[in-house]
């Protein structure tokens, strides 16, 4: 009996290429992209509330590279009909932004569109490979003036009477009213500068970065330390808070906004470091717990 010997199983797969129409659209992409992020680095980056753009970027887009393996095994080009129908309105509102200089919301659409394009591209299954990077690369960008202003005025009241209490229980003459606080012969305003509220975001970004690289494949124990972030950094600007009104009392207005003003925003952020590694350490049996199963926790 004669069989019919078939050929070894070929899995058919699709993958993207770099069709004219590639290209058009990776030098569209390109056209969004280049100024705006030029935009961005002149008026966000050289400010204490933006000065971690840069580092954001450059991991950012590190923790991507490290997944490029990844990103070609699930590659395949997504839908063109729903790339189209996110792009377009995108477009309309990036133009209007770019036109009326509003940076916020000029960059969020450029970089949604950026993740538009990346689907059209790679398919849906890349983008959720990627998700954490994609999402970290948020902090690249300034957010809005008054949804800041609306987060960091009651952290700022709340920061100028716990660092009152504190005192007064020490002994120091003090009081405050608001964000204004009196110390001795001192009358001192908790601005958000002062306060490092304006670094909140950078400590927060810097917060996920350690959490992502070091338990990624641990949702769950990662989603806990997530969620000690912002206390940890709202509790690190205390002690900045309280260190300025120390140094203001103890050697006099001039030394409190020169070189121990930088030294206190030092301070803070070592203290921010230290509370998440006390804290991951602290929870060390419940990483273990939670540990996937064959993996090391």
């Amino acid at each position: 009996m004669l069989t019919t010997l078939s050929a070894p199983e070929v899995r058919q797969t699709r993958t993207w290429s770099w069709t004219p129409a590639t290209i058009l659209l990776v030098v569209a992409a390109l056209a969004f992209t280049v100024p705006t992020m030029l935009d961005v680095a002149r008026e966000s980056w050289g400010t204490e509330q933006g000065a971690h753009g840069p580092l954001v970027l450059a991991t950012g887009i590190w923790l991507i590279v490290r997944e490029r393996e990844r990103i070609t095994a699930v590659a395949r080009p997504g839908s063109a009909l729903l790339s189209f129908v996110l792009l377009v309105p995108l477009a309309i509102v990036f133009a209007v932004a770019r036109i009326t200089s509003i940076i916020e919301i000029e960059s969020i659409t450029m970089y949604l569109s950026l993740i538009v394009v990346f689907y059209a591209l790679c398919g849906g299954a890349a983008v959720r490979t990627i998700w954490f990077p994609l999402v970290y690369l948020l902090f690249v960008f300034p957010p809005p003036d008054s949804l800041f202003a609306a987060l960091t005025q009651p952290l700022k009241i709340a920061i100028s009477e716990w660092s009152v209490d504190i005192l007064y229980l020490l002994g120091y003459p003090v009081a405050g009213s608001g964000v204004t606080i009196q110390i001795g012969q001192y009358e001192m305003l908790v601005a958000a500068a002062c306060a490092g509220l304006n670094s909140l975001i950078s400590l927060t970004a810097l917060g996920l970065f350690y959490t992502y690289l070091r338990h990624s494949s641990n949702w769950r124990f990662m989603l806990l330390l997530v969620c000690c972030i912002v206390p940890i950094a709202i509790l690190a600007n205390l002690v900045r808070v309280l260190m300025l009104l120390l140094i203001t009392y103890h050697f006099g207005e001039a030394a409190g906004q020169g070189f121990f003003h930088e030294l206190a925003g030092m301070t803070m952020f070592i203290t921010a470091l230290l509370g998440i590694f006390l804290i991951d350490w602290i929870f060390t049996p419940l990483r273990q717990r939670w540990a996937p199963a064959g993996q090391d926790a």
